[in-house]
């Protein structure tokens, strides 16, 4: 069986992110006492578009991470990579709350963005030398 520590560190992470993301609406929906949706309140907003956008972006960058990886094991560049994505991700969703570290959804934006270009174009080079 081939196992994919890169990919493996990076669904681990990103796992744990998610959870992150979910217990902050769910304190943010205590306070707020909005049992469904966002009850109109914008920070409770902020917070679940964080996790919707976490949601939307992750499961891609992750199936790139595990195909490069199964074809290119054990580099460094994407360990790397999947280190800066994984940061990029905690300063989106921090960032969202906006305020004082509202910079963080710009860096996660660009961070998101940037790894998968740099991920799918990868893949198509593989693809195309293999």
């Amino acid at each position: 069986m081939m196992i994919l520590p890169i990919s493996l560190a990076a669904a681990g992470a990103a796992a744990l992110i998610n959870l992150w993301l979910s217990i902050r609406i769910g304190s943010l929906r205590a306070a707020k006492k909005v049992s469904v949706g966002d009850g109109g309140d914008e920070s409770l907003m902020r917070r679940m578009r964080a996790q919707a956008n976490f949601i939307e972006n992750t499961p891609i960058a992750l199936i790139l991470f595990a195909v490069i990886e199964a074809a290119r094991p054990m580099n460094l560049w994407l360990a790397i990579i999947a280190g800066v994505f994984t940061l990029g991700r905690v300063a989106h969703g921090v960032g969202m709350d906006g305020g004082a570290l509202g910079k963080g959804r710009m860096v996660g934006t660009l961070t998101t963005m940037l790894t998968l270009l740099g991920l799918g174009l990868w893949a198509v080079v593989i693809a195309v030398l293999k």
